[in-house]
């Protein structure tokens, strides 16, 4: 049904006609609406043989779910920032226990300095924890990867995070098509688990285990992963025989069938990028685009195979690794596999910063001149940052920094020296 709506309020539908037996809820910016959305549907009846659990932190959020799951329950929940951090070790122990719960992170940038507007920098810290990461370009991909991931995860038994970037997709108000339960239900099987603590048969859950055993339990997660790979695109193919519109899975490329230059991103600055190439395109430039769905497991094969041609790739990143750049690229450059291939990294919109098609169509033709630096910090005041720089080698105690840029921030927009 077409509808318009917030995005939060659209992935909550999407997550309740998935049939979720448990959800375990602790609010945090910009994740709330979707908790409180799946409240609502519960305490009115909308949404049935469902225990909604309210938690008294980020990590009982996850803990919950962990023993939900392991129970034999379709269990849910939600976070972002400071609260996924907050519940890292218990989302380890969720993939580590082979788990299929899937969580929504409505991205956000960590703190210090606190922030609550939108980057990659809180589902990336948590990247290598073993769970299956996908990531929602628009909401109406935000609400198709949902039902995909039940399917995805139960299937594998292990979890899945869709990425949805906070404000600009959860809180933006646009049409979706939300399915209905009938199609829902005909697409995702009720929930068979793969082990069920039961006290009638009882096992150990969360053993021990030593050197001879520990690689090769780890090897089994990672061997999981490679078969998500397999099994992303064939959910994908089966959601569009059954609804009708591509949503999911690896990779999707736009007009890089002759480009030369391709640039590479995750999520919802995808549309602005493919604003940038229509309009670049229209002047005869050869460029195209790839939006990276799934980040884990990271689809190599199928990113080289759409990287071949290009002379040039960019990756546009809403995430910093602090002292070597960004985290995308990194793995990108090992799928290309092409040293012939000129990489730029350009780190931009962290804290919720706008990306506008200005700077973009300025930095892709910098790179296309190869006047761009291998790593480009999109719209960085470096007056800024050259006066805070200047201020700690003059003085010792030079305060801390986020209230000194913030200082020097309103000084340079009033025109103060």
């Amino acid at each position: 049904m077409l509808k318009q709506c917030e995005g939060s309020v659209a992935i909550a539908e999407a997550v309740a006609l998935c049939r979720p037996e448990v959800i375990c809820a602790y609010p945090i910016t910009p994740q709330t609406h979707i908790v409180e959305g799946l409240g609502s549907l519960v305490k009115s009846g909308a949404l049935t043989n469902c225990e909604y659990i309210n938690v008294e932190s980020e990590f009982a959020a996850m803990s919950v779910a962990i023993g939900a799951s392991a129970c034999g329950a379709r269990s849910y929940t939600a976070t972002a920032s400071q609260g996924i951090l907050f519940m890292a070790e218990a989302v380890y122990n969720a993939s580590g226990l082979g788990l299929p719960i899937v969580m929504t992170v409505g991205n956000r940038a960590i703190g210090a300095p606190i922030n609550i507007w939108n980057d990659h920098t809180d589902s990336m810290a948590l990247r290598d924890a073993g769970w299956i990461q996908i990531f929602a370009e628009t909401n109406q991909e935000a609400v198709d990867l949902h039902i995909q991931a039940f399917k995805l995860a139960e299937a594998l038994s292990m979890p899945v995070m869709v990425c949805v970037d906070g404000f600009i997709l959860t809180h933006a108000y646009e049409r979706v098509d939300v399915p209905s339960q009938a199609d829902v239900d005909a697409y995702l099987p009720p929930y068979e688990p793969r082990q069920v603590i039961d006290p009638d048969e009882p096992v150990t859950i969360g053993a021990m285990v030593g050197p001879e055993a520990y690689m090769e339990v780890r090897y089994l997660a990672h061997a999981k992963q490679m078969q998500a790979l397999e099994l992303i695109p064939e959910l994908a193919a089966e959601f569009k025989a059954k609804f009708q519109r591509d949503s999911g899975g690896l990779i999707r490329t736009y007009r890089t069938e002759d480009a030369e230059t391709i640039v590479v991103a995750l999520g919802s600055v995808n549309g602005t990028i493919k604003d940038v190439v229509d309009a670049m395109r229209a002047d005869g430039v050869r460029i195209g685009a790839v939006s990276l769905i799934s980040f884990r497991p990271f689809p190599s094969q199928a990113l080289h195979d759409a990287l071949a041609h290009a002379k040039r790739v960019i990756t546009i990143e809403k995430s910093l690794s602090v002292g070597i750049g960004g985290n995308v690229s990194h793995n990108l450059r090992m799928a290309i596999q092409n040293p012939q291939v000129r990489m730029y990294t350009v780190i931009a919109g962290l804290g919720g910063r706008a990306v506008t098609r200005v700077s973009l169509d300025r930095v892709f033709r910098e790179a296309m001149d190869d006047r761009l630096e291998p790593l480009h910090f999109l719209d960085l005041n470096h007056e800024i940052v050259d006066r805070q720089l200047e201020r700690e080698r003059l003085v010792r105690r030079s305060g801390p920094v986020a209230e000194s840029v913030l200082r020097d921030v309103g000084g340079v927009t009033a025109g103060i020296k």
